[in-house]
């Protein structure tokens, strides 16, 4: 699990480099235009010495914008946004390419030379190469045929008729311009398969995740599934309900990772599980990771589909008063229902990734050693931070046995309950997912304790405490918020993370409040109650380690590629400069 976390985590260190295209296709397709324009002005004033240019303004927007069209009917999905994308990166190349050789003739002190337009357009052509069919799902037999359709189309319209066959011609141009037409074609190929033999085709990965985020995620989820493996997926609920049985409450502890991203999989999870219950229930992140993800939306309806058979362990009418332990950064906060204990583990406001799973084995082994029957062990996932430290490992591990030992010693009490939840509230914001928040209040030896759930995607550092102490000046006592992990998005955030942890957005007093209130309306609803101690296990797919680690493979093994290419292709550049 370690090893698929590590892979989880380069991948996401990669996901800024989907952020480079512009947010909007609007912005490209006048971006792009306004290029061509600049283009034009530059072609006429620095290389022709000419002002008679105006008419061919509208010219070269118009064929732009017309083969922009056309460019759709030759792409996979025909997707006009992404080929504005292209086009305005193409563009932008070019005119590059014109100032870099006026600035050369300025520098090297020689005559301004055509051959720069002749090249522009070449390069314009191979960053089609490259973009088409790395993301648009062009072959290269295709592509070669297409590539040099729309710089070609402006280029004649740019050129008078007469210079045409000159720079076309011109035996410099041909062979640059050729050479990187190659380049990016063998770029394109060494690319696709950068991941094999694990991963056959880069290219169609990138592909099935690009479609995915305009909610077309078939393909992803094919390539998932066919990577993926049945597995006995064990889930424990704590069930609380009303001693007149009109009214219950779960606690539910998944062993399977909400994701492996929005809207693939079982990204949603937790809120269809919470809808499952009637929404009266926490679904808790157990200490896992992503290689547990379910790949598709089939295996995640065989799950829910499965949890209605959950079998009744143990059952009880009291519990014990919580236990807080804190060794450093490190706290867990414990509960025994029976012989069988509820740890809340977390760094907070430290933070930290997934709990990795070795700490859950040697937590589950101390456990039994003490002759309990089963522990529910919840990662509170409500603080942001790295890979945990063997540091704060030591530490939560000792915090961990300190609890279950320090509740070994504490006297049972009839429990009493009320939840409510922010259903019936508006609290739709970005950093939060669709199941919203919830309280629990449990009066155990006539004392109130409070455990908030919020379903959202980690918490912003620190949020956690705020919210603490303002529960704290109401005299209430707030032991934990947890967070569902979620990695449902309610939009597409544009930023390293690739999602909002709740308290990004929403400020920590609006969340105070929410929270505050639901408390208010859960304490009011608090009556006796028994637990019962629910398993179920389901044979479902899982994602497992391979996928992640053969994509993390191929990411690293094309990032590498790109940047030998690219550091080649300029060094072939800069030498055009000295021509």
């Amino acid at each position: 699990m370690q090893k698929a976390s590590d892979d989880v985590s380069n991948i996401h260190s990669k996901f800024s480099l989907t952020l480079i295209n512009p947010s909007s296709h609007y912005f490209s397709l006048i971006a792009s235009l306004i290029v061509a324009v600049a283009i034009t002005v530059t072609t006429y004033l620095g290389y022709f010495g000419s002002e008679d240019f105006w008419f061919r303004i509208p010219l070269v927007v118009m064929v732009l914008a017309i083969t922009q069209l056309l460019d759709t009917r030759f792409t996979k999905k025909k997707e006009y946004s992404k080929v504005l994308h292209v086009s305005l990166f193409a563009n932008l190349l070019w005119v590059a390419i014109l100032l870099m050789g006026l600035l050369a003739s300025v520098v090297l002190s020689k005559e301004i030379s055509l051959f720069f337009i002749t090249l522009g357009m070449f390069l314009f052509a191979s960053i089609r190469i490259g973009v088409f069919t790395t993301t648009l799902g062009v072959i290269i037999k295709k592509i070669w045929a297409i590539c040099l359709i729309q710089p070609l189309a402006m280029f004649l319209i740019l050129i008078p008729q007469d210079m045409w066959i000159p720079m076309l011609t011109n035996p410099m141009a041909l062979g640059y311009g050729i050479a990187f037409l190659i380049i990016a074609s063998v770029w394109s190929l060494l690319t696709d398969k950068a991941g094999r033999p694990g991963m056959q085709s880069t290219h169609k990965t990138i592909q099935a995740y690009l479609a995915s985020q305009k909610n077309d995620f078939t393909e992803a989820e094919e390539l998932m599934e066919q990577r993926s493996n049945k597995t006995k997926i064990s889930t424990s609920q704590i069930r609380l309900l009303s001693s007149n049985g009109n009214t219950e409450f779960r606690m539910i502890l998944p062993e399977i990772h909400p994701g492996p991203y929005h809207p693939v999989g079982g990204s949603n999870i937790p809120y269809l599980i919470y809808k499952n219950f009637n929404s009266s229930a926490m679904v808790l992140h157990s200490i896992s990771d992503h290689s547990l993800n379910l790949p598709s939306k089939n295996e995640v309806e065989i799950y829910l589909e499965n949890l209605k058979n959950s079998k009744v362990k143990d059952e009880g009418l009291v519990c014990t008063e919580p236990v807080t332990v804190q060794i450093n950064k490190a706290r867990v906060i414990g509960l025994l229902f029976g012989k069988n204990p509820v740890l809340f583990l977390s760094l907070s406001p430290h933070g930290m990734e997934d709990i990795p799973s070795y700490m859950k084995t040697e937590i589950e082994q101390y456990a039994k050693n003490r002759d309990y029957t089963r522990i529910m062990i919840v990662d509170s996932h409500n603080a942001m931070g790295s890979k945990i430290s063997k540091e704060d490992g030591e530490d939560m591990l000792k915090a961990a046995k300190s609890c279950l030992d320090s509740l070994m010693t504490k006297e049972n009490y009839p429990i009493e309950f009320g939840y409510s939840n922010s259903n019936d509230m508006d609290v739709r914001t970005e950093d939060l997912g669709m199941g919203g928040l919830g309280i629990i209040c449990l009066k155990i030896n006539n004392k109130k304790y409070f455990i908030g759930w919020a379903d959202a995607n980690n918490m912003e550092n620190g949020v956690r405490e705020k919210i603490v102490e303002n529960f704290a000046k109401r005299d209430c006592n707030l032991l934990e918020i947890c967070t569902s992990d979620t990695h449902y998005a309610p939009v597409k955030p544009r930023n390293r993370n690739g999602y909002y942890q709740l308290g990004l957005i929403t400020d920590s007093e609006k969340l105070s409040k929410w929270f505050l209130d639901i408390a208010e309306i859960a304490e009011t609803k608090t009556t006796t109650a028994k637990y019962e101690i629910l398993e179920n296990q389901t044979d479902v797919k899982i994602m497992g380690q391979g996928i992640f680690e053969d994509f993390s493979k191929a990411l690293d093994n094309s990032l590498k590629i790109s940047k030998i290419f690219m550091i080649g292709a300029v060094c072939f550049f800069i030498t055009s400069l000295f021509l």
